[in-house]
């Protein structure tokens, strides 16, 4: 993209960000897992965000990948909004941060004109 980044992509990519952060610092310090080294659960849950800054230059691709990844974060926040109420607010950030990370993607989508 030669042009400046749109403002959904922009968006896009401060939702990304915001939601390594919110692994970071759900699973690292504010909620540690009880079961399981917490540099397991910071390995599943921040690595497969940092794959897609391979493909960083082009951020539209980069964006595609965290947004088909958004999908598991989607479904991890709903089960623990469901099913730990002491991380809700927790699950709810990461609900809120996926759902505004599709939308930014959805937005940022240029509508083909149909020719005729």
């Amino acid at each position: 993209m030669n042009a400046p980044i749109a403002l959904p992509y922009r968006i896009g990519r401060v939702a990304w960000f915001a939601l390594i952060a919110l692994q970071l610092a759900w699973h690292g310090w504010l909620a540690r897992p009880e079961h399981l080294p917490t540099w397991l659960v910071l390995a599943v849950t921040v690595v497969p965000l940092l794959l897609p800054l391979t493909a960083l230059p082009d951020l539209r691709r980069a964006l595609l990948w965290v947004g088909i990844l958004s999908l598991f974060y989607f479904c991890h926040g709903v089960a623990e909004a469901w099913s730990a109420p002491t991380e809700k607010w927790l699950a709810l950030a990461e609900i809120g941060l996926t759902l505004l990370l599709i939308v930014a993607l959805g937005a940022g989508v240029r509508r083909r004109k149909p020719q005729g």
